[in-house]
């Protein structure tokens, strides 16, 4: 293979069998449950990275399927979204992401830096709940449980926070281990097509694990439930910040 074949052809490793397609991607019927809870804010200060600033000790669990992705196939996720603001515009600063299925862990820590770890996520209904459970191995990590289509809620506003940015920190080592990337991310959802909301009860619990730790922002009061079904786009990222380059530390 030539210089120019290499040049013209990498994009993703490996480079002749790369582990995941070039995008657009497009995702089809995609669920959400989220739970909102209270947390300790002296917790969120020693994982949020400026210059992002938290609004309030909040954080919203996640359990995501995606049954239907342009790409990335069929698969489940979770994890942890912190509300953030960034130079005074609010948006959420993804802290944790837990999934099943190789191609997104690749993509997604390749190209925007969503900090991806494989794990055993599951959302279903069973009878009148929605579930939501997190094995990391065998041990059991988080579990959330929602009223299954309680009440429906109004579309408008959950498709205004749909469309609000979200924020990354994205990390690349060098060949010595040293960080040769190190960028804050922006990204956001686009042509959002919102099917479904709805609310109801909702409790969550989190377990500690040495290796996959939701548990550091502990639960001390779940503040609101909501499940959603859209079809969107993942847009692709922006550099806002270089803590290489950018200012003096």
């Amino acid at each position: 293979m030539k210089i120019a074949d290499v040049r013209r052809t990498a994009y993703s490793m490996p480079l002749v069998n790369p582990s995941y397609p070039p995008g657009p991607y497009r995702f089809i019927d995609r669920e959400f449950m989220i739970i909102t809870y209270r947390t300790d804010r002296a917790a969120l200060e020693k994982v949020v990275p400026e210059p992002l600033e938290i609004i309030e000790p909040i954080v919203k669990y996640e359990f995501i399927r995606m049954p239907d992705s342009t790409g990335f196939g069929d698969y489940t996720e979770t994890g942890q979204v912190i509300p953030v603001k960034f130079e005074g515009v609010e948006g959420g600063y993804v802290h944790s992401m837990y999934l099943d299925d190789e191609s997104p862990i690749a993509g997604g820590r390749e190209l925007w830096g969503f900090p991806k770890k494989f794990a055993n996520p599951k959302l279903a209904v069973e009878k009148d709940t929605l579930v939501g459970s997190l094995h990391y191995g065998s041990v059991l990590c988080a579990s959330a449980t929602m009223g299954y289509k309680h009440v429906a809620v109004d579309k408008e506003k959950v498709l205004a926070s749909l469309l609000t940015p979200s924020f990354l920190l994205k990390i690349i080592p060098d060949v010595d281990a040293k960080p040769r990337i190190c960028e804050l991310v922006r990204y956001y959802l686009e042509d959002v097509n919102l099917k479904e909301a709805w609310t109801g009860p909702g409790a969550l619990g989190l377990f500690p694990h040495a290796l996959c730790n939701v548990s550091q922002l502990p639960v001390l009061e779940v503040i609101s439930a909501i499940h959603i079904k859209a079809d969107l786009t993942l847009g692709m990222g922006e550099v806002i910040y270089d803590y290489l380059k950018d200012g003096e530390g």
